[in-house]
């Protein structure tokens, strides 16, 4: 801490320097607060000297009065306050417990600065209230983590509690948030900054495929590989609220919080989840790179680290509900010998389940598909090399199931609300509902060797409430708790929960129900602003998509699977030799480089022809990478154009080689140096030409692997 003073008030000011000694600084953020007020965020972007004079920076970032402006300008605060005359949103909205408004003004208490953390405590004795702030640098993943504590000395009533409230950059025209929908998850949305809100709202009670909580703002001219962006990721896995609001003054402020209104119970203590924050000097990528990183290194927590990722065969789109032992055991053997190291057995197993009308929390192996039990199928998936992973989707309920007919009551939401996917939500604030849950998936968890869970969620909630968030949560954590070796997937009708607060309980997350390749193409490219590889499942889908009709080539299909952690969902029955071929090499060549691609960084890259959705996968220390350039549509030249890569060492050379170079089409008729062989050239060519890859017909990819000599 630094505490300064001039003619005025005291200023008492603070820095969080993301300060590696052997990469030198990457961000700088500076707190500043006059007198006893809250503090406030002065600066946050590059790097500033360690002896800059914070009580200048302090005062040099106020804005001038004018007509039509109150006499002194409100502090943008880390908690902007009502009672201050704050023009905007303020960041607490609070009731006694009587139902009377709160409106608290904040005073100084304490503060405490050890390395890499920060607390500042404030306090109004007036209402009883104390209000804490935390922030956590994290000098590899270039993430600062910041959270808002609120304590009474009675219950209150919350309406709204923001974490952190941060400055958005007066240099930049617009902002990106998340939005989406079934089978077309993480789509990117551009929103010009204007007086007034961005105002976006989470109602459904869980992450959301419409809802992504993510927010990146570039400043002027940054692209993927260069400029200036702002990134924001709030961990939390119920209903959210984001506030971009620029004031009449022109300043700009970013709210995160839960969705408002979920705490529906007065209480002595309320905490906003962990908003993640970082700055970037090298375009979207350098924020991407620093959620990627934190998630996997900080967040996810690995039963087995030293095991390699394995290919995973789901057969859900091969039997649906109709389990045939026989037919199993031959899908299962034909998947082993594709590459397949893990056999999922989806939805089907349990109850009376025949289709998705029925049986749903019925956790009970079904006697007329399995006579013997489970024990025979798992048997020979072991013989055939794989681990054993099945699904269930705990937090939910089927009216027809002997569950809801014996205990209707633990039930989330009125008795006749509008079913989802012919379900109810179970109340997972009660302990009863949790116990019941955990003792059928312990049984079936204790008796056999099942290494992974498919844990789905197939419906939004009837409103949000936070208890169920924290109920699911419990659930999991104890379950991880008394069976730390298995492996968890967050599903959610594919992409509908994913965030960190549910990654700090799983280890993988279906991006999306769609095995559409062109689909898949796009919404992992989107998504890797924030997931890396090693958590985003991506399956080899059926020659005829199930859910948008379309028809791929095996070799496009399996090379959009095998830009992230890789498996297949067909039926492998319909595989011809070719198909077989195709998919047996590829899969091969993920196995052969999973151990470096899944410490690697995800770099979009600006590809100068929008058809081409193009990334480059390359590890901390840049020895090698691989380039994936996927063609989503018609190009409008005839010809390509080059494609520059990112983030490569100019002095350097490199060895590049187009690994799929065979599958070029006839029409591909020129002689570009790939399609003869590798080549060998300067980072700095590749960076500021870049590489000229031959013609191809559109839903294909070209796959590039570079070495550095």
């Amino acid at each position: 801490m630094t505490q300064t003073s001039d003619a005025g008030a005291p200023v008492r000011t603070w820095r969080i320097d993301d300060h590696d000694p052997a990469n030198g600084a990457r961000q700088t953020m500076v707190f500043a607060a006059t007198g006893d007020c809250l503090p406030q965020v002065v600066y946050w972007g590059a790097p500033l000297p360690l002896d800059e004079d914070l009580r200048v920076v302090a005062r040099a970032a106020a804005i001038d009065v004018t007509g039509g402006m109150l006499d002194a300008n409100p502090d943008l605060s880390l908690c902007p306050e009502a009672a201050r005359s704050f023009p905007g949103q303020p960041g607490l909205i609070l009731r006694d417990h009587d139902g009377t408004p709160l409106l608290p003004k904040f005073a100084y208490r304490s503060d405490v600065q050890t390395d890499g953390t920060l607390d500042l405590v404030y306090g109004d004795a007036d209402n009883g209230l104390t209000l804490t702030f935390r922030f956590t640098r994290d000098i590899e993943t270039r993430i600062i983590t910041a959270k808002t504590v609120l304590e009474a000395t009675r219950p209150v009533h919350l309406h709204w509690l923001a974490g952190p409230v941060l400055p958005a950059p007066q240099q930049s025209s617009d902002m990106i948030d998340v939005s989406g929908r079934w089978c077309g998850e993480f789509q990117l949305n551009r929103t010009a900054w204007s007086p007034g809100i961005r105002y976006r709202e989470n109602r459904t009670g869980r992450t959301g495929h419409e809802h992504f909580p993510g927010l990146l703002i570039p400043c002027f001219g940054a692209t993927n590989t260069q400029g200036e962006v702002y990134g924001f990721h709030y961990g939390w896995s119920g209903g959210h609220k984001m506030i971009a609001e620029e004031l009449p003054d022109g300043r700009r402020q970013i709210q995160w919080g839960h969705a408002a209104r979920m705490e529906t119970n007065a209480a002595t203590m309320f905490e906003s989840a962990t908003l993640y924050v970082t700055y970037s000097q090298t375009g979207l990528n350098g924020c991407a790179a620093s959620f990627q990183r934190h998630l996997r290194d900080r967040i996810v927590t690995w039963p087995r680290p030293a095991t390699p990722r394995p290919v995973h065969y789901n057969c859900w789109e091969a039997v649906y509900f109709d389990h045939k032992l026989p037919v199993l055991h031959d899908i299962a053997s034909r998947a082993a010998k594709l590459g397949a190291e893990r056999f999922v057995l989806d939805d089907g197993w349990f109850g009376n389940r025949d289709d998705d009308t029925r049986s749903l929390s019925d956790w009970e192996v079904d006697p007329r598909k399995y006579p013997e039990g489970l024990g025979p199928l798992i048997d020979h998936v072991h013989g055939e090399g794989m681990t054993f992973g099945i699904w269930f989707e705990p937090e939910m309920i089927n009216p027809d199931s002997d569950l809801h007919r014996a205990h209707p009551d633990w039930t989330l939401g009125a008795m006749d609300q509008t079913l989802g996917r012919q379900q109810k939500a179970l109340n997972m604030a009660l302990p009863d509902v949790r116990n019941f849950i955990y003792e059928r998936m312990a049984n079936i968890l204790s008796r056999h060797a099942i290494d992974y869970v498919k844990w789905d969620h197939n419906r939004v909630l009837p409103m949000p409430d936070a208890d169920q968030t924290r109920g699911s949560y419990a659930l999991i954590d104890r379950l991880r708790a008394d069976f730390p070796q298995v492996e968890i997937e967050s599903c959610a009708s594919g992409g509908g929960r994913i965030d960190f607060g549910i990654m700090k309980r799983t280890q993988r997350v279906w991006l999306s129900d769609s095995n559409d390749a062109l689909e898949r193409l796009r919404i992992q490219h989107d998504a890797a602003l924030f997931l890396p590889m090693a958590v985003s499942g991506s399956h080899v889908g059926p020659r005829r998509c199930h859910t948008s009709g379309r028809v791929f080539d095996i070799s496009f299909r399996a090379w959009v699977a095998a830009q992230r952690h890789m498996g297949f969902e067909m039926d492998p029955r319909e595989l011809d030799d070719r198909e077989t071929a195709v998919l047996t090499e590829v899969t091969a060549w993920w196995k052969r480089n999973r151990a470096w691609m899944m410490d690697a960084d995800i770099l979009r890259l600006d590809s100068s022809d929008p058809a081409i959705l193009a990334e480059q996968q390359m590890p901390r220390d840049g020895h090698r990478f691989v380039v994936f350039a996927g063609k989503a549509a018609t190009s409008a030249q005839i010809a390509p154009r080059p494609l520059r890569l990112t983030a490569l060492d100019p002095e350097a050379r490199y060895r590049i080689e187009l690994i799929n170079r065979q599958t070029a089409p006839a029409l591909s008729r020129g002689s570009p140096i790939l399609k003869d062989g590798a080549i060998e050239v300067s980072g700095a060519w590749l960076m500021h030409h870049g590489i000229t890859l031959p013609w191809n017909f559109p839903d294909t990819m070209w796959v590039i692997e570079g070495h550095r000599l």
